[in-house]
């Protein structure tokens, strides 16, 4: 919830031992939650009710749910958000529709094995978790950002370099070569489209904060590799007469540059809170 970071599972079906399968392979990896949130599924409604009965009884009957009875030996509390309020849900629904709505573009119709939307699905993860929040701190010589992957691992979420293959016609028989560059497709197209919403820009309307010296700033290069996000400090401003900053020079790891200011998306100082 504070992180905004994304854990992707794959189920065979919507059964509940799918389920409990899911949620043993989330715990074994991040840990067990304290509490789960989730919609009024019909299963977890059920769920919720037959907890409440157990948590009373305290007796483990081979004639209850056996959703109830796994979370109940976690120790963990369920909660719902109230029925046909699926905004309630919004801050996980906003981390799926980030996948869901480009999965649709990039899978198409091409059926897949388990396996293979297992990897790719870990890979989109991974591409979700590797965007910057903040800078990790506000001195001017530091060029990292914060990423949910910092909370996960301990560190950013990198690649291994890999052949570029986005461009390429490869046969559907290449099966992980077309992961890849399905994977590949995914993340130029979200990577795109985040920094655009991060960037929006009402022109002429409305006053834009002007990039300040010291600011931490993502460098929008369309050629970066995956999970790459090339950052830079700004060290010097050059307003117009109006006093709107144009151009800057930036700080990266691999010298200085002027750059326009339209190819800098700026992060949310450490210092200043986000509005609410």
């Amino acid at each position: 919830m504070s992180t905004k970071a994304v854990h992707l599972e794959i189920v065979s079906t919507l059964e509940i031992d799918s389920i409990l399968a899911a949620l043993d392979r989330f715990i074994a990896r991040r840990g067990k939650p304290i509490r789960i949130y989730s919609d009024c599924g019909t299963n977890f409604v059920g769920a919720s009710k037959k907890l409440k009965e157990f948590e009373k009884s305290y007796s483990f009957s081979s004639s209850q749910d056996n959703i109830i009875d796994h979370t109940a030996r976690q120790s963990i509390e369920w909660s719902f958000i109230p029925p046909s309020t699926p905004h309630f849900g919004g801050i996980w629904e906003a981390g799926i529709k980030a996948a869901k709505a480009l999965l649709h573009k990039v899978l198409g119709e091409t059926p897949h094995t388990f396996e293979e939307l297992s990897t790719l699905f870990s890979k989109i993860e991974a591409v979700l978790n590797s965007r910057p929040l903040v800078p990790v701190r506000s001195d001017p010589e530091c060029i990292e950002a914060l990423t949910p992957g910092h909370f996960l691992v301990g560190r950013p979420l990198t690649a291994p370099p890999e052949e570029d293959l986005a461009e390429e016609i490869i046969s559907p028989l290449q099966r992980w070569r077309l992961i890849r560059q399905r994977s590949q497709h995914f993340w130029n197209r979200w990577r795109k489209e985040y920094l655009n919403f991060l960037q929006q820009r009402k022109r002429w309307n409305t006053h834009q904060q002007n990039l300040r010296v010291g600011d931490l700033a993502i460098i929008k290069d369309p050629n970066c590799p995956q999970r790459t996000w090339p950052m830079a400090r700004v060290i010097a401003v050059d307003p117009g007469d109006d006093g709107v900053v144009r151009v800057v020079t930036i700080k990266t790891s691999s010298g200085i540059y002027k750059r326009p200011a339209c190819k800098l998306v700026p992060l949310l100082p450490v210092n200043e809170p986000k509005d609410k």
